[in-house]
Order: structure tokens, then C-alpha cells, then sequence
């Protein structure tokens, strides 16, 4: 891989762990033991680069992986393991990402604005500017929970290209706008591409990414199946998809369920042995590698999971609070209560009334 790329993704998961409720996933936050969950991985081991001025494409069926992946690299959630290096400042535009229901369109200009490290002043001057853009009428004064798919994609997207970032990332936000805002979209997206920004363009349609993108990457079910020149890698999905609709709908029910269990039987750990082996296999000499892969792997990431000594201190400092919050509510010094913990359990017999 060169070294004067825009993006750099090597070797990046991404696990979900498939709880039924919300109360599980907290029990299993803080639990001492480790209850088996089942696991899905929507990123299986996924390497590409993105060199500055160039529009990525990614194409895939649904529930490939195509959003996860242009989420991580757009910092919105992290990796599970693996090295993502974006040299520069991100925009994603997604149908309502990032946009906060309970504040008007109006409130979110700001406030994303904001977030991306503008002043009030500049805000202030791009405001009208945005607002024209969005084509969302009075509408920029009414909470965006209220608003439709088509008008919080609009409202998005004019957002993300004003703040004028070095990658701008379009996640399928232009599959759900009218004809003039679609014009609209692209003629801003060439203004991008014309001043060298790096762009990625995710999307199902493929007349789109074969007028816009200058390379594509096509993930197949969280791995990466195909990367190379956009007409080379469009005909090769095409094949795909054509080869996809000619099956019965209980083959297709079958591939579909073949490919959703590779996914959940991953082997994170047989994964890495197999990029060590071919590491070693480049550099026999390296004696290092294995303690390479691992930093690689796990080196850039923070843990989703509570580590067990983090789980035992937390279970003991909520123990001392509530031990704490008895001795204040009995109403006799902590001495007293250390010395004779029954008066917790009855303190009126204790207590002088006078």
C-alpha cells in the first residue's frame, strides 16, 4: 500500500453482539461471567485505500456491510479491530445522520456547524446559503422529527457540502430527493471532485456510480469481494446480480442464509493467524511480526467490553455507595455502623427520640 493516501482501512471487523432487549445488553455490560451472545460480523477483514481527489464507490446487496464501513471511516462508530487513517475532516450525509429529531432544521445547521469547528460569524453568513439549498420552506423552523426521508436528506446533504470538508461521504442520500434537488446534488458534487476533495459514494444505483465515481469497491456480504476501475468492477457485479435474480426463491433464500452464517461463525482469531502467516511468509526474517499483527489489529481501537477488573471495581464502588447512602439515611456515625451493622437493618431501635 503507497503512503500518500487520503483513507487507509487495513484489515477491519466489525462485531455486533445480537441481544434481544436493551436490559440484556446492560446485564452483559456488568455481568462477572461470560454468557455466550450470538455474534454477527458485518465487516470481515476489509483492506482498501482512497487517494486524494479520487470518488470511491461502494456497491453491495443490502446488509453487506457498505454503510458500516463508510460509518467507521467517518468516525460515527469505531472498528472492532483494525487500522482505519483518515488524513483530513469528514462530512457524512445520510438519510437524518446526525440530525437531533427534537431541534428545528435550523438548530441542526448550527449545531452541526458547530460541531465541525466553525464561528457563530461564519455559521451566520452560510446560513441563508444552506437554507436555499435545502428547498425545505418553513419548514426549517419546525422540528425535524417531523420532517420527511426526502427533506431531512436534503437538509443533510446541503449541510455537509457547505461546511466544505476535505471527504465528503454520500450514504444512498441521494436515492430518496426529487429531479431538481438530484441536479442540485451533482453539480455540487462536481464542484468537489473539481477541487480535488476526496469523495465516497455509496449507492445501489449503478448508473450513478458509473458517472461519478472513478474507482469502486464492492462488498460482498462484510468482505471485500471486488476493488478496481469502475466499469471493470460494475460488469462483475452485474454478472452477480443477474446470476442472483435467475435462482429459484429457495435458492435464493439458501445462498443468502449460507452467507449471513459465514458472517456469524467469523473466527476473529483464525483471521489474524492467517494475516501472520502471510506477514511472515513477506518477512521471514521478522522475528516481530506476530507482535506487529496484534498492534495492528488491536492497537487503534478501544474496547466495547468492560474488561473483568474494571467490572469488579465498579461492582465494588457501587457497593461502598449504597453502603454509604444507608449509613446517611440510618443517621448514626459511620464508626457506630462499622462497629455495629445491625443498625442498618433497624435503625429506630437504636436512635434515642427525646
Amino acid at each position: 500500500m503507497s503512503e500518500d493516501y487520503k483513507i487507509k482501512v487495513e484489515n477491519v471487523t466489525k462485531e455486533y453482539e445480537l441481544f434481544k432487549t436493551q436490559s440484556e445488553k446492560l446485564k452483559s455490560f456488568f455481568a462477572i461471567k461470560n454468557k455466550k451472545v450470538p455474534h454477527f460480523w458485518s465487516l470481515m477483514g476489509v483492506s482498501l485505500e482512497v487517494m486524494p481527489g479520487e470518488t470511491l464507490g461502494l456497491i453491495g446487496v443490502n446488509g453487506s456491510g457498505k454503510s458500516t464501513l463508510s460509518n467507521i471511516i467517518s468516525g460515527i462508530i469505531p472498528q472492532t479491530t483494525g487500522k482505519v487513517d483518515v488524513r483530513g475532516d469528514t462530512s457524512i450525509v445520510a438519510i437524518s445522520a446526525g440530525l437531533r429529531g427534537n431541534l428545528t432544521g435550523r438548530e441542526n445547521i448550527r449545531l452541526k456547524s458547530l460541531m465541525q469547528g466553525l464561528t457563530n460569524h461564519e455559521i451566520d453568513e452560510m446560513m441563508p446559503e444552506i437554507i436555499s439549498f435545502a428547498d425545505i420552506g418553513d419548514f426549517v423552523d419546525q422540528p425535524v422529527k417531523s420532517y420527511s426521508s426526502g427533506m431531512k436528506s436534503r437538509l443533510g446533504f446541503a449541510i455537509a457540502v457547505h461546511i466544505n470538508p476535505d471527504i465528503l461521504i454520500i450514504d444512498e442520500a441521494l436515492s430518496v430527493g426529487d429531479d431538481t434537488f438530484y441536479e442540485r446534488c451533482l453539480e455540487k458534487i462536481n464542484e468537489f471532485k473539481a477541487a480535488g476533495k476526496t469523495i465516497i459514494f455509496v449507492s445501489h444505483s449503478l448508473k450513478q456510480i458509473e458517472l461519478m465515481c472513478d474507482k469502486v469497491a464492492w462488498i460482498n456480504y462484510g468482505q471485500l469481494k471486488m476493488i478496481g476501475e469502475t466499469s471493470e468492477v460494475v460488469a462483475e457485479y452485474r454478472k452477480f446480480t443477474k446470476w442472483f435474480k435467475g435462482m429459484t426463491k429457495k435458492e435464493k433464500k439458501k445462498f443468502q442464509k449460507d452467507q449471513k452464517n459465514i458472517q456469524k461463525n467469523f473466527d476473529i482469531k483464525a483471521y489474524q493467524e492467517q494475516v501472520t502467516k502471510e506477514k511472515m511468509a513477506e518477512n521471514p526474517n521478522d522475528k516481530n511480526i506476530p507482535a506487529k499483527v496484534n498492534k495492528l489489529f488491536y492497537g487503534n481501537v478501544l474496547s466495547e467490553k468492560m474488561p473483568m477488573i474494571t467490572k469488579i471495581f465498579t461492582g465494588l464502588v457501587l457497593v461502598a455507595l449504597v453502603f454509604v447512602c444507608l449509613v446517611n439515611v440510618s443517621g448514626h456515625p459511620l464508626t457506630s455502623v462499622l462497629s455495629d451493622p445491625s443498625l442498618l437493618l433497624h435503625p429506630e431501635m437504636h436512635l434515642n427520640i427525646k
